[in-house]
């Protein structure tokens, strides 16, 4: 129990049984799961306020439209941005970069520019920087990770040859989807700052798993999606600083996003306007509003605790298994852990596991690079949310020994 309740109670989808066990879920880093507040949201939308927003004047038009714009100063709150109007909402993490690599990038980058990552990426913030590049003719570089397992996190000392003048884009992720490892954000965006780059904080693994604070960090543009926060699916959020996103042309064109229209050409409203075209997604942002009240009332820092606690128990735990390779550092760690069984594939693993109700990802999820330089073709992951215990963990071990006795790992 997190914060002296049950935490688990709240979560409709956990009261199944898988193959007649009951369901331990431990695919988080994929998606969380939704409390009942938030699925109760978005029936009350769909069942009192259902309307287009903005552009309506009765009652409903003005319910939804007043929801909508609350969820958008909620998210501004959530991570103390300065402004409602630096909050663009989007589809999730994958849009909210690809939004700047074609709006921002394709209006700034140039041959000569480079854009620097790091290798442990997701390809969602990866693949748009790919593509920018080989459309502006600019170079995307790539920040290293450390030790044969990347447990040593990345290597920082390169950052004095690799973060020259000519970088004009820093975009990195909070916390690995794969590694586990925390990346020290802030000082990555202090260090960008010194050579005049922006920097992009992907912030999907970190946004519901401990507090996040624009300000603090000094990035200048940051994504997160909703589902990965007890929220819902298709709803994510851009923060950019509101100077930025005013100079940025607009990505999609259509209605709700323009001031003028004429045969003979357009203007834009202002940002956030300028990048929300057509109806946008009110339903999830107006239940997002309540994930992000959900779990300000649980507390972040008592997520975070909760969640790397969990997180160090297991990796103890999985170190005992003979034939165990962990990925990411030994020490302080998100809410995740990583693992290849010596001559067993990670879908084998996670199928003998679902037999046990036991729900992981086998995969090389969506960081193809950095498995090919770890030498891997995949591995399983186990991910922690609020709603597990550290009984959870021992069903785990339990299915895993199960595993490696079946297929006599040595």
């Amino acid at each position: 129990m997190l914060a002296g309740r049950d935490i688990r109670s709240e979560f409709p989808t956990l009261h199944q049984s898988v193959g007649g066990r009951p369901l331990v879920y431990l695919d988080n880093a994929a998606t969380t799961h939704k409390p009942r507040a938030v699925i109760d949201a978005l029936t009350h939308y769909y069942e009192r306020d259902n309307s287009n927003v903005h552009r309506g004047l009765h009652a409903l038009s003005m319910r939804a439209t007043d929801g909508y714009e609350a969820a958008r100063a909620r998210a501004a709150r959530f991570i103390d941005a300065s402004d409602p109007a630096e909050i663009v909402f989007t589809r999730g993490t994958t849009e909210s970069v690809n939004l700047v690599a074609q709006s921002w990038g394709a209006a700034h980058l140039k041959p000569g520019d480079v854009v620097l990552l790091t290798e442990m990426e997701h390809h969602s913030n990866l693949v748009p920087w790919q593509v920018i590049a080989q459309r502006t003719g600019a170079t995307v570089r790539y920040l290293p990770v450390l030790g044969a397992n990347a447990q040593g996190g990345l290597d920082l000392h390169a950052l004095d040859s690799l973060l020259t003048p000519q970088v004009k884009l820093f975009a990195f992720t909070h916390i690995s989807n794969t590694l586990g490892t925390i990346n020290p954000a802030a000082e990555l965006c202090r260090r960008a700052r010194e050579v005049g780059a922006l920097t992009l904080v992907d912030a999907a693994q970190s946004i519901g798993h401990e507090p996040v604070d624009v300000q603090a960090l000094g990035c200048d543009f940051l994504a997160f999606s909703g589902h990965k926060m007890a929220g819902p699916t298709g709803i994510g959020v851009l923060y950019g600083r509101r100077a930025l996103l005013d100079a940025m042309p607009p990505w999609q064109t259509g209605g709700g996003m323009i001031s003028i229209v004429e045969f003979s050409g357009s203007r834009w409203k202002p940002s956030p306007e300028r990048f929300e075209a057509g109806t946008p997604n009110v339903a999830d942002a107006i239940a997002l509003h309540t994930a992000m009240d959900y779990l300000d009332e649980i507390g972040r820092p008592e997520i975070a605790l909760h969640d790397h606690a969990l997180a160090e128990a297991a990796y103890t735990a999985l170190a005992e298994l003979p034939g165990i390779r962990l990925l990411g550092p030994a020490g302080r760690r998100a809410g995740l852990v990583s693992f290849a069984l010596r001559d067993v594939h990670a879908h084998d693993v996670v199928t003998f596991a679902d037999q046990d109700g036991v729900a992981l990802r086998g995969g090389h999820h969506c960081n193809q690079p950095l498995m090919k330089k770890l030498g891997l073709p995949s591995s399983v992951r186990a991910s922690f949310y609020v709603y597990n215990t550290p009984a959870d963990i021992d069903v785990l071990m339990t299915s895993l020994r199960k595993i490696v006795r079946f297929f006599g790992t040595p």
